[in-house]
């Protein structure tokens, strides 16, 4: 897979496993902006970009039908643990097909709260499956998860959330199908990654379909993550496609 100097920086930062020390950032409160750019030049485009993420999606300016499907299922991964990290990076061979276009899975990352909010209304834990084209186009499945029965593929990250040092690398098996909706009506819109350098052409689909997660679950990967959801960004101009009801 050839990609551009951009997106094969973006996909490194994204996969790899970062330490507390490497990492000069942090996330803010949720709702105060975090001025990155104040702390990297790399990371300008956080602030000065037109097209950030996350987004509140309470007021689309379309509707439609996205075309998304997807050939997850049983997988095997391997942590990649740090400051405000808690990820799940795989092999090839799965991904989501979204209008004609295939973008294969790269890993899963975790957010407390959950990122993009509905009428300024966020659920208390979200999954992001980041995915890439061949050519290094970025795309990404949200999905949220509210407190409710204990999530099955959950279960088994849970017992690798204790020391990095210990548990970075280890492999991790579940079924990914367990950790997205059956009926997957997305909301749609380009927009950027939620963490530096903030790259934006991101390719957004976040699941309508709330998934439960038990109590213990969402506070095990709070404790492991602290507050790490960015700040709610300008929708601005940019097109939000809301799923067909």
């Amino acid at each position: 897979m050839k990609l551009s100097t951009s997106a094969a920086t973006a996909l490194a930062l994204l996969t790899a496993p970062v330490m507390a020390q490497d990492k000069d950032w942090n996330f803010s409160d949720g709702v105060d902006d975090e001025r990155w750019s104040l702390l990297n030049t790399d990371y300008a485009l956080c602030d000065a970009g037109l097209n950030q993420s996350p987004i509140d999606l309470g007021t689309p300016n379309a509707v439609g039908d996205v075309q998304l499907s997807h050939n997850y299922g049983p997988a095997n991964g391997t942590m990649a643990l740090g400051e405000e990290k808690v990820q799940v990076n795989f092999g090839e061979g799965m991904g989501m097909n979204s209008g004609g276009t295939m973008f294969n899975l790269i890993q899963v990352h975790f957010h407390t709260p959950a990122e993009h909010a509905i009428d300024g209304e966020r659920q208390p834990l979200v999954a992001h499956f980041v995915h890439a084209t061949d050519d290094g186009k970025l795309g990404v499945l949200g999905v949220t998860f509210a407190e409710g029965a204990a999530n099955p593929a959950l279960a088994q990250i849970m017992p690798h959330l204790g020391d990095a040092s210990v548990h970075n690398g280890m492999e991790v098996s579940f079924d990914i199908t367990d950790m997205v909706p059956e009926d997957l009506g997305v909301y749609r819109y380009m927009g950027s990654l939620t963490t530096p350098p903030c790259s934006e052409g991101v390719n957004w689909h976040v699941a309508e379909t709330v998934l439960s997660a038990s109590a213990e679950q969402i506070r095990a990967i709070y404790d492991a993550l602290g507050p790490s959801a960015r700040s709610l960004q300008p929708q601005g101009n940019r097109l939000v496609v809301a799923p067909v009801n």
